[in-house]
């Protein structure tokens, strides 16, 4: 594993299967006014015609405001996924984070570790930068001003 340089990145450069790495980066979520995560301990998964998804500690994100979801999906290099609601107060945000709580081999440094839908709060940053979400409704990935693309996960790019 390698710590990412900031400069800018093509997410076609990146691998197929994905790499894991250390971010260098702090990385909050904040969720109805409330911050939900805020580390320097991140991982991020780095995966061909993909933005970085963001991977945080489960002991450093607010335990009362992460609910168990019933919803799973499968990745053919990470395995099975699991999904979290976000809840605060009255209000919830319905599978806004995903986790492999059994990942494949390969990706064993996943465990323990939480993922956030940029879309799906109201706002993600990396360092002081708002991540703007990418495109579609089933990938994570969080677009900053150094990921360039073209992005799956917009209309059309399914076959990619």
């Amino acid at each position: 594993m390698s710590t990412q340089n900031l400069s800018t990145e093509s997410v076609w450069d990146y691998p197929r299967p994905p790499r894991l790495e250390p971010s260098i980066r702090r990385v909050r979520v904040e969720q109805f006014g409330v911050t939900i995560v805020d580390t320097v301990r991140a991982l991020r998964v780095l995966e061909t015609s993909h933005p970085p998804v963001y991977y945080v500690p489960r002991e450093e994100v607010r335990t009362e405001a992460v609910v168990p979801s019933s919803r799973r999906s499968y990745c053919e290099f990470k395995g099975v996924a699991s999904y979290w609601h976000l809840v605060v107060g009255d209000r919830r945000s319905p599978d806004a984070a995903w986790s492999y709580e059994d990942p494949s081999p390969g990706y064993e440094p996943l465990r323990g570790m939480i993922a956030f839908y940029p879309g799906r709060v109201d706002r993600c940053l990396l360092d002081e930068e708002a991540v703007q979400p990418q495109e579609g409704n089933f990938y994570g990935g969080w677009v900053t001003a150094e990921i360039v693309g073209p992005f799956k996960g917009g209309e059309g790019t399914s076959g990619w």
